[in-house]
């Protein structure tokens, strides 16, 4: 990964490779969701460079992209470069692994896949402590409920696909992207899991713990 920060960064980055991908980072969940997609299909293609715009922090840097290559400016979002020139974007929820491999299928088909290494692991630390806080009793159930899910849904993190599937697994979701607390508390009440929350808590503590 390379961090662009500059207008000058980016264009050297995109320049300077014949095939390069620029990811637009923003400041919720959807950033982790669609970076857990594109890691996995870059890490099957390592030849492919990857840089990272986080746009709140460095917006030239993002306008500048926008700019060279006439795609409006979403985040999160993903522009595939080759010789200087966009070939594809996709944007927030349309960044899925289905919508991913049929366009690098349609237009990198000769860029080589390789078995996917083993992904880079992230600072998983607020959630385990947030885990063991009521795993140990010192919060109680509602005020956990209520700080997971706030802490996952402003998450922009840049992890894996793994790790963002196993943070997602803990509370049944009514919408397929949306994190909405509120919501998914209600869900939670009028559709119990068969598994109750703290055993399901214990469970992915140990998960993490294993990764």
């Amino acid at each position: 990964m390379y961090p662009l920060t500059t207008p000058e960064e980016a264009d050297a980055f995109i320049d300077g490779h014949p095939i390069a991908a620029v990811f637009k980072a923003g400041t919720c969940h959807k950033t982790m969701q669609g970076w857990g997609h594109v890691e996995r299909v870059l890490r099957e293609r390592p030849s492919i460079p990857v840089g990272i715009i986080r746009v709140v922090e460095h917006r030239p840097a993002s306008n500048r992209v926008a700019e060279r290559s006439g795609i409006v400016h979403h985040s999160p979002q993903i522009i595939l470069f080759r010789n200087g020139q966009a070939l594809f974007e996709l944007n927030n929820w349309e960044i899925t692994l289905e919508n991913l491999e049929a366009l690098f299928a349609e237009h990198l088909a000769n860029v080589p896949k390789v078995p996917p290494q083993e992904a880079q692991r992230s600072n998983l630390e607020p959630y385990k402590r947030l885990l063991d806080a009521y795993l140990a009793g010192a919060i109680g159930e509602p005020q956990f409920a209520w700080s997971y899910l706030n802490m996952f849904r402003e998450d922009a993190s840049l992890r894996s696909q793994e790790e963002f599937e196993l943070l997602n697994s803990l509370f049944g979701n009514p919408d397929e992207h949306h994190i909405h607390p509120m919501a998914i508390l209600q869900h939670e009440q009028q559709n119990p899991q068969a598994t109750p929350l703290y055993e399901r808590a214990r469970a992915l503590r140990e998960k993490l713990e294993a990764m």
